[in-house]
């Protein structure tokens, strides 16, 4: 009998697999704190003897190279990858032992990137799991433009071949266990359900529905914008990243803390939105610690700058500084935890904004405000609010003097992202409201939204 153990990562939307039988198993694109996976094997009772990566990572480091080291397992890379360090080299059609009577079969299917292998879990010669990485996701692809855009379309027609290729070749029973489309911006569409056969895929899957110039052209038209950091996490991965760090930071008291926001570095407040609304040291911005820290302040912050990171207990700065490893933020420059008032200097303020809801908007009315909507661009395209600003937030560092001059009233689809932007807003010395609302609200409370 074989297993197959799923390890999701929430923050970043991915999924990882440990797989095997009664002796031994196989990791399947391993996140870089791999702890989970160690853990899952010792449950198991089994040894790590396999660690494949179904391609070279766009969306975060790779823990592969370092469970391979630890373990002593194989570790098995596409042979199209460009990588600097020692590999098993994997090309299509490739068998691989993984337990009695249990092997990977390595599948080329190109269209995430140029190198991009899926591998068929078989049990007995009988495809039982397709481990899909970004290639067959559930009712969708992985997207192909983040390797180079002279390559995107030729890599979009490699994805509507290679996705059937895997439902030619595969049962309809065959589980398919992709790595991404839970929330990572590496899909180009996110998964609708938890679970998925190739037979379902067939039934409702645009790569296998619709021919191919047709599947093209709505896949190229619906690609969303790229994170930022994604251009650090492909040579990261290829170059071989470095052994995690989860050692605690050095503390900060409330004079270093005034000292980095001197100097212009970002010092990071991982409380929630209300608590930071409500007091805060002047000048931080605001990243919710059980949000999407990972992405949205990898994405925003210039790449290689100190950070310092402010939460309320040890706990909440540990689960932070993981997340972050996780996208090669590997070491904040400081920390603190505690309470605003022990980050303020002696005899300072703390500084504070209002949060309101878009019945409130409504009922201030949009006259002599600023409304800014900071969600992306394809969440605009679907309506906004009459006469609105949009600057995504992941471009309003570098945008802040686009922002008009008044009170500025800022949202975005939920709460989290306007949460982060008022913050920015206010340290830039801008009055603020954050609204603290779903955007589906704004029609019910009397707004005129505009779409088509």
């Amino acid at each position: 009998m074989f297993f197959i153990d799923t390890i999701e990562l929430d923050g970043l939307g991915n999924r990882h697999y440990l797989a095997g039988g009664g002796r031994a198993a196989v990791a399947v694109d391993p996140p870089r704190d791999f702890d989970q996976v160690l853990e899952a094997a010792a449950r198991r009772g089994v040894r790590i003897t396999h660690v494949v990566e179904t391609h070279i990572h766009n969306d975060y480091v790779s823990g592969g190279l370092e469970l391979a080291r630890v373990t002593g397992a194989a570790y098995l890379v596409p042979a199209g990858a460009r990588v600097s360090f020692a590999r098993v080299p994997v090309a299509d059609g490739d068998r691989v032992a993984v337990d009695a009577g249990l092997e990977l079969l390595a599948v080329a299917t190109p269209g995430h990137t140029p190198h991009h292998t899926s591998y068929v879990l078989r049990e007995q010669d009988r495809p039982v799991a397709a481990f899909t990485g970004g290639s067959l996701l559930i009712g969708t692809v992985g997207r192909p433009d983040l390797v180079e855009p002279r390559l995107t379309e030729r890599l979009a027609r490699a994805q509507h071949a290679s996705a059937h290729r895997l439902a030619a070749e595969l049962p309809d029973e065959t589980s398919v266990l992709p790595t991404h489309g839970f929330g990572s911006f590496c899909s180009s569409a996110q998964a609708e359900g938890n679970a998925t056969t190739i037979g379902e895929e067939k039934a409702v899957n645009a790569a296998l529905t619709q021919d191919v110039d047709t599947f093209v052209a709505g896949l190229l038209a619906g690609l969303d914008d790229v994170p930022a950091y994604y251009a650090h996490m492909g040579p990261a991965n290829a170059g071989g990243p470095a052994p995690v760090d989860l050692t605690p930071p050095a503390v900060a008291d409330a004079d270093e803390i005034a000292a980095r926001l001197a100097a212009g570095e970002w010092v990071v407040d991982l409380r929630n939105r209300v608590a930071f609304a409500e007091g805060h040291v002047a000048g931080t911005f605001n990243f919710e610690g059980d949000g999407k820290i990972a992405t949205h302040l990898a994405w925003m912050i210039p790449w290689g700058k100190p950070v310092t990171l402010l939460a309320e207990s040890p706990e909440q700065l540990a689960a932070a500084q993981r997340e972050l490893v996780r996208v090669g933020v590997d070491r904040p420059a400081a920390a603190a935890t505690g309470a605003p008032g022990d980050w303020v200097t002696e005899g300072g303020s703390l500084a504070s904004f209002p949060r309101s809801t878009f019945a409130g908007l409504a009922g201030h009315g949009t006259d002599g405000i600023v409304v800014l909507d900071v969600r992306r661009d394809a969440e605009r395209a679907t309506g906004y609010v009459a006469g609105s600003v949009h600057i995504p937030v992941h471009e309003l560092p570098g945008r802040l003097g686009e922002v008009p001059a008044g009170t500025v009233w800022v949202h975005c689809a939920g709460g989290t992202r306007a949460a982060i932007a008022a913050s920015l807003l206010d340290a830039a010395g801008r009055d603020v409201v954050a609204v603290d609302d779903g955007f589906e609200s704004a029609t019910g409370a009397g707004l005129t939204v505009v779409t088509g």
